[in-house]
């Protein structure tokens, strides 16, 4: 069963510290913690997290607002003092909601929610990937919290590996999809995409430039972003280019 990695959200440091200690006791990784809503956000975007362990009243953007306006957040389990926001919470799709102090049975019970809902989501992924994505296709699919998106990647010019995700830009933000780099590779050659790096994958026609400095070599692509390119790999990007 893979490791369950988590945010911890709660502007009281000692019921942070409480809750995450007794989320390492239950074989999770705690991958960071936050001490009101904004800084929820950008450790979220940053670290990826399974679920976010969230409060609810704290100073600034508090957690249900947090969770009403950002929709791409991973799975949430509120954790609270106040039992009145049990309705709101199931609103916005969240996955358990403890109080505190939360008992370690009422903990194992929102974990075994949270893979279960983590296990549901892949499934429908691979489902989607079955049905939507056939090997000399390009379109590419995406899942977050349960909504699964559908891109065309030639409208792309660069994806990269992330831990065990795929990270391409799309609609102005960071998408993820579950499909390997090695895997979208072997089904995008054909329609115009090179592995440049070991974690970089990048449309030809969407190379702007590519640059030399200190013996590391990148490109410059049409939308601004630039892609390391390996030592190895640069002889095969110069003839791609017709260098």
């Amino acid at each position: 069963m893979a490791l369950l990695k988590a945010l911890v959200v709660d502007d009281e440091a000692p019921a942070r510290r409480r809750l995450a200690r007794m989320l390492e006791e239950a074989g999770v990784e705690v991958a960071g913690e936050a001490e009101d809503g904004e800084d929820a956000l950008r450790q979220a975007r940053a670290l990826g997290p399974d679920v976010v362990f969230l409060d609810i009243r704290m100073p600034g953007v508090d957690g249900m607002t947090l969770a009403q306006t950002h929709l791409d957040l991973p799975p949430i389990v509120f954790c609270t003092a106040y039992d009145e926001f049990a309705v709101k919470a199931f609103e916005v799709n969240a996955v358990d909601y403890l109080l505190k102090p939360v008992r370690p049975e009422r903990l194992a019970s929102a974990l075994e929610k949270v893979r279960a809902k983590q296990h549901a989501s892949k499934q429908a992924v691979a489902k989607a990937l079955h049905a939507v994505a056939p090997a000399n296709g390009t379109r590419i699919v995406s899942s977050t919290r349960g909504e699964v998106r559908f891109f065309d990647a030639k409208a792309l010019t660069r994806l990269w590996a992330s831990d065990k995700y795929t990270v391409f830009l799309a609609d102005g933000e960071e998408q993820l999809t579950e499909e390997s780099l090695s895997t979208l590779e072997q089904r995008l050659a054909p329609h115009g995409f090179l592995r440049i790096h070991r974690a970089e994958l990048v449309r030809l026609e969407a190379v702007k430039a590519l640059s030399t400095e200190d013996g590391f070599h990148e490109v410059l692509l049409t939308d601004g972003q630039r892609a390391k390119v390996s030592r190895r790999s640069v002889a095969a990007v110069k003839q791609a280019l017709g260098l």
